[in-house]
């Protein structure tokens, strides 16, 4: 066993503690923020239009330039992270969206909202990746995947905290609260991060074993645990550790992790944004009310939380791998009987199926499959790849969706959402590594090593 699978198989071996649960607060806390100000846009820029201070094309550029700053965010946070840490990442773009967020409070005009904007998206994009995947780097194997379905729950009640704040304050008191409340609680939440320990997986990836030891011992301690005394786990673990280039993201050590990777976040971003931003649109083009539409929307919406509950009772049992691929085929096949719906009921139940679908699989691609298919030397940079090639489609995806519904109708969109789901499910099934209850030092080792019947797999932890 080598310096840094020692580092990992302590930190695995350790039972759940305070320790763990106030990382999981503190990086749920930025995580939060960065979601609640994706989702204030919809009421922001509503009410910029009424107030006559944006057009519709300008708002088209606020939104445009959001996600290229989140696609650019994304990559710059991959690289940064695994060159110069995460806890200096993590500080890094939570400042940056912090004060941006403050200054579009105080932007004298649209264009210069628009560039607080971008600066805010790379930000944004910055978090996702840094958040899931230093959170993987400290939570036990057998907890990792339901600490980050539990991650992706907090991040995602955000968005009903951010639809009632802009109904009670953007009429009261203007939009630019809106940002203000954004912008302070990340900057509060910078504060609070402060004392966030680094990595000590990725210290001891660069070879700093007298921190990674330091703080691996302090983490002992505050679990009860006598510093060195955790029993070490049998795990098959490389010698030499592989050089952090990012061209080997496509060696053929990590190619088919990379190909899984994209493929899960470009499919999520894909049908999340087919489905749950497009939904109310598609309801009054079918001839629904506006006040109607919203209503049945926000019905289907109930369906996220269950779906994150689910994911949080599958994802060490069902796993990341067969979770993503299962969902996947139910969601096709509660999206194939969508256009079928008639009545209200039926069309609630429908999208309220597809909306836990989607949770599901947000819960295990994003927040737990991603950052786990990579080695720690390499895992931000290829979580963050995976993230700005999956943004960059979404910069694509609106004009897709309107293109095929003006053709197609409900039935081409559905037809569009079934086979990314499908898509899915072949590659992630036939490629893809299955990673619960795995450490992330044998993860990494590939291919897996040949037990001989009846003998325990090395990387299976026993708890």
């Amino acid at each position: 066993m080598n310096a840094a699978a020692s580092i990992g198989a302590r930190l695995d071996r350790l039972s759940l503690s305070g320790f763990h649960y106030r990382l999981l607060g503190l990086i749920a806390a930025g995580m939060f923020f960065d979601s609640f100000d994706i989702y204030i846009a919809g009421s922001v820029l509503a009410a910029l239009i009424n107030s006559h201070e944006s057009t519709l094309a300008l708002n088209a550029t606020f939104v445009s330039v959001t996600f290229i700053g989140m696609m650019a965010g994304a990559w710059l946070s991959g690289v940064l992270g695994d060159r110069y840490g995460r806890r200096f990442t993590y500080q890094f773009n939570l400042g940056i969206y912090g004060f941006a967020s403050i200054a579009a409070a105080l932007a004298p005009n649209m264009y210069w909202l628009i560039f607080f904007r971008l600066v805010m998206g790379v930000g944004m994009g910055a978090e996702i990746v840094v958040g899931y995947g230093t959170l993987s780097e400290f939570i036990p194997a057998a907890w990792r995947g339901r600490f980050g379905t539990i991650l992706n729950l907090i991040i995602n009640t955000s968005l009903f905290l951010a639809a009632f704040l802009g109904w009670l304050i953007i009429p009261r008191f203007g939009w630019r609260w809106m940002f203000a409340i954004a912008g302070v609680g990340a900057l509060i939440v910078w504060f609070l991060r402060k004392n966030m320990p680094e990595s000590p997986r990725w210290l001891a990836s660069q070879g700093r074993q007298e921190e990674a030891e330091k703080i691996v011992a302090n983490i002992e301690s505050r679990c009860g645990v006598e510093p060195g005394t955790a029993a070490p786990v049998p795990i098959t673990s490389r010698d030499d550790t592989p050089p952090a280039r990012i061209r080997d993201l496509f060696s053929r050590r990590l190619l088919t992790r990379t190909i899984t990777g994209i493929t899960v976040l470009v499919a999520l971003f894909t049908v999340n944004y087919a489905f749950v931003s497009w939904i109310p649109t598609f309801l009054v083009q079918q001839g629904h009310s506006v006040s109607n539409s919203l209503g049945l929307t926000t019905l289907m919406f109930a369906g996220g939380p269950l779906g994150s509950l689910i994911a949080f009772a599958l994802a060490e049992r069902l796993g990341r791998k067969w979770g993503i691929v299962l969902f996947s085929l139910v969601g096709i096949g509660f999206g194939v009987s969508y256009p079928f719906a008639e009545t209200e009921t039926a069309i609630i139940a429908a999208g309220f199926a597809i909306t836990a679908c989607i949770y599901v699989l947000s819960s295990l691609s994003v927040a737990s499959y991603v950052p786990e298919l990579f080695p720690t030397e390499l895992r931000l940079r290829g979580a963050g790849l995976c993230n700005a090639i999956g943004r960059g489609v979404n910069i694509l995806v609106p004009y897709a969706i309107a293109s095929v519904f003006a053709g197609f109708g409900i039935v081409g969109v559905i037809s569009l959402i079934v086979g990314t789901l499908l898509l899915q499910a072949i590659i992630v099934g036939s490629i893809g590594p299955e990673t619960k209850n795995r450490s992330l030092e044998d993860i990494a080792v590939a291919p897996l090593p040949v037990v001989a019947a009846g003998q325990e797999k090395p990387h299976e932890i026993k708890t």
